[in-house]
C-alpha cells in the first residue's frame, strides 16, 4: 500500500512539473529577437546540413543546442524582393519588392511607405530596433530607408550593387555617409562589431536586431589571414588568372575555392560571436536567434556551387525556383524553450516571420500577411496551423512561378511570354532533387496548381510580371 501512494505522488509531482513547464513555454516573457540573414548561402553549405569541406562549428553547436529545419524557404531566389517578403510578411506575388531593380546614384527600387515591416511594428510594440549589414530596399531618404521603415539604427551597404565589394570606399550610418580614405577597410568586420555594440546597448531592454550579412556573396574577397591560408593548404588550390570585376561588380579570385570557404567560415565566426556575447551578458535565455539564407547558392566571381555541394541534393541555384534556389538552411536557437537538438519538418517560408515575431512581442500583427506564426513550432507544441500551399514568383530570365503544396511543386518557367505554359510538377517526397516531372500523370494536381499561380500574383506598376517585361538591373 506505502508503495502504491509513493508511486501516486510521483505521478503527481511529474504532472505538476510538466503542466509547470508548458504553462512557462506559453507564458514566455517577450524575448529579444535577432535574425541572422546569410546572403547566398545554400541549404548544403553548413556542416549540420551535410557540408563536408568548409567548417561551421559554431553555427552547427547552434543547430545542436536549437531546433533545425528541413523545410523552410526563402521570399524567393535574389536579394531584394526575398527581403522585402521576409521584412513585409508577405509572399512574392504580395510584396511591394519583385526584383533587383537599381536607381540611380546608389540603391533600389525603395519599399513604399505603405509597407509595414516587422521593425515597424516590433518599434512600436517598444523594441529597438537595428539593421546591420545589407539594406537593398531603397536609398537614403528615400520611402525605403531603413531609418524610415522601422529601424532605430543602421549601419552598412544601403545599396546591394555597392555590397558585391567587400573593401569600399563607403559604408552608410543612419542617413550618415561614411567614407574611407582607403580600400583597406573590410566591411564585414566593421559591420560585426558595430551589431556586437548594438546588442551591449540594448541588453537591458527589449531589441530586434536584422543582422544582413554580405557573407558568402560575391566578390569572393576575404583577408589574407590563417583561415584564408588554411583553406588553400586545405584543398592544395592552384591559383587562377584573376577577372576584372564585371558590370555587376562581380570580381575574381585567384584561389576561388578557398576564398568562399573562407566567407563561411567567417560568417560563421560571427554567429559565435553573437552566441558568446550574449552568453557573457546572461541574455540568452530570453533571446530568439534565428539563422537562415536569402536564396540559393551564387555562381558568381568564380564561385563552384557543385564544387562543395552547396545545394546538397537539391535542384538548382540561385535564380532558380526549384528547391536549391530558395530551400535555406533555418536554425533556431532559444537556450530552455527551442527544444534542443531537434528537427523539424514544417514547410514553411520567410513570411511566417512577421507573424511569429509579433505573437512572441504580443502585439498584433499587420492585416494583409500571407504568413502563419510558427510559435508552436517552436515550442514543441502540437498546435501548429499548416500552410495549403506557398507561392513564389520570380521576375528575371523570362518570368517564373511555383508552388509548394503538400508533396507537390509546381514550376512554370517564361511566363511572361507564355502565361498558359507547361507547367511541371514534382513529388518532393520521393523526388526531392525534382528530377522526374510527373505533370502528365497528374493533371488534377497541376490544374490546381495553376489556379494558385493565377490567384496569388497581384500585378505591380513598379514590377510588372505580365502586362509587359520587367525590367532588373
Amino acid at each position: 500500500m506505502r508503495k502504491s501512494y509513493i508511486g501516486f505522488f510521483i505521478c503527481i509531482i511529474l504532472l505538476l512539473h510538466i503542466n509547470s513547464s508548458q504553462a512557462q513555454k506559453n507564458n514566455v516573457a517577450r524575448p529579444n529577437i535577432i535574425f541572422i540573414l546569410a546572403d547566398d548561402l545554400g541549404y548544403g553549405d553548413l556542416g549540420c546540413y551535410g557540408q563536408q569541406l568548409i567548417e561551421t562549428p559554431n553555427i552547427d553547436a547552434m543547430a545542436k543546442q536549437g531546433m533545425r529545419f528541413t523545410q523552410f524557404y526563402a521570399g524567393t531566389s535574389v536579394c531584394a524582393p526575398s527581403r522585402s517578403s521576409l521584412l513585409t510578411g508577405q509572399h512574392t506575388g504580395h510584396t511591394p519588392i519583385r526584383g533587383n531593380k537599381g536607381v540611380k546614384p546608389e540603391g533600389q527600387w525603395p519599399i513604399p511607405d505603405s509597407a509595414v515591416t516587422i521593425a515597424e511594428v516590433l518599434k512600436k510594440a517598444g523594441y529597438t530596433t537595428g539593421d546591420f549589414g545589407k539594406w537593398g530596399l531603397g536609398p537614403v531618404a528615400s520611402s525605403g530607408d531603413p531609418i524610415k521603415q522601422g529601424f532605430d539604427f543602421f549601419y552598412g551597404y544601403n545599396c546591394q550593387s555597392l555590397a558585391h565589394d567587400y573593401y569600399p570606399d563607403h559604408l552608410w550610418e543612419n542617413d550618415r555617409r561614411v567614407d574611407f580614405s582607403e580600400h583597406n577597410t573590410y566591411a564585414a568586420e566593421l559591420i560585426q562589431q558595430k551589431a556586437l555594440q548594438f546588442i551591449d546597448q540594448q541588453k537591458s531592454k527589449p531589441f530586434f536586431l536584422y543582422l544582413s550579412y554580405t557573407l558568402p556573396h560575391a566578390a569572393l574577397q576575404v583577408p589574407d589571414d590563417s583561415l584564408f591560408e588554411k583553406y588553400k593548404q586545405k584543398f592544395n588550390e592552384q591559383p587562377v588568372p584573376v577577372k576584372a570585376a564585371d558590370a555587376s561588380g562581380y570580381a575574381g579570385q585567384a584561389y576561388p575555392r578557398a576564398a568562399y570557404a573562407a566567407m563561411v567560415s567567417r560568417l560563421d565566426a560571427y554567429v559565435g560571436q553573437i552566441i558568446q556575447q550574449l552568453k557573457q551578458l546572461g541574455i540568452d535565455k530570453n533571446t530568439l536567434v534565428i539563422f537562415t539564407s536569402d536564396n540559393g547558392p551564387h555562381k558568381e566571381g568564380g564561385n563552384d556551387p557543385s564544387y562543395f555541394n552547396s545545394n546538397g541534393s537539391l535542384r538548382g541555384i540561385k535564380r532558380d525556383l526549384y528547391e536549391g534556389g530558395i530551400r535555406e538552411p533555418m536554425i533556431a536557437y532559444w537556450p530552455g524553450i527551442v527544444k534542443a537538438g531537434s528537427t523539424s519538418n514544417f514547410t514553411g517560408a520567410f513570411w511566417d516571420f512577421m507573424p511569429t515575431f509579433t505573437e512572441l512581442a504580443k502585439t498584433p500583427a499587420p492585416k494583409n500577411i500571407d504568413g502563419i506564426s510558427i510559435v508552436p513550432v517552436l515550442l514543441s507544441q502540437k498546435n501548429q496551423p499548416s500552410h495549403k500551399w506557398l507561392y513564389w514568383e520570380f521576375h528575371e530570365q523570362g518570368g517564373k512561378q511555383a508552388v509548394r503544396m503538400g508533396k507537390w511543386k509546381g514550376v512554370q518557367l517564361n511566363v511572361i511570354k507564355e502565361t498558359d505554359g507547361p507547367i511541371e510538377l514534382y513529388d518532393l517526397q520521393t523526388d526531392a532533387g525534382e528530377k522526374n516531372n510527373v505533370a502528365d500523370q497528374h493533371p488534377d494536381i497541376v490544374k490546381a496548381i495553376k489556379k494558385i499561380m493565377q490567384q496569388q500574383h497581384r500585378e505591380s506598376a513598379d514590377f510588372p510580371l505580365f502586362t509587359q517585361a520587367s525590367k532588373t538591373e
